[in-house]
């Protein structure tokens, strides 16, 4: 029975030579595509580990209000100043290094 489904099988191919082309051709686009966005995919993850791992195992990074909440939390706190950055060297002695970062989100339509 498995033979005789073969041999239809194969007899069809042959009768539409054209749609089996075609058929094989996508087959052979999307294993491809999937192949290429698996490897980009993985490409890409390796790139972001390097660069986070480039920052090195001893950075911390203190934001102001920030916590493990909702994102708008920190509404209404007021940014860290340079005094509090000097503070905080002075009175932590393993501090190596200090580097105040100030960044400004810009409204948009203003």
């Amino acid at each position: 029975m498995i033979w005789n489904a073969f041999a239809i099988a194969v007899r069809e191919i042959g009768r539409n030579l054209t749609r089996a082309f075609l058929t094989v051709l996508g087959i052979f686009i999307g294993v491809a595509s999937i192949i290429t966005m698996v490897t980009l995919g993985e490409g890409a993850t390796l790139a972001v580990k390097a660069q986070i791992s480039s920052l090195g195992s001893n950075l911390l990074t203190l934001r102001p209000g920030a916590g493990f909440g909702q994102r708008g939390s920190s509404a209404g706190v007021p940014s860290f100043t340079e005094r509090d950055a000097e503070t905080l060297g002075e009175q932590i002695a393993s501090i190596a290094a200090i580097a105040p970062v100030r960044t400004a989100f810009l409204r948009r339509g203003s």
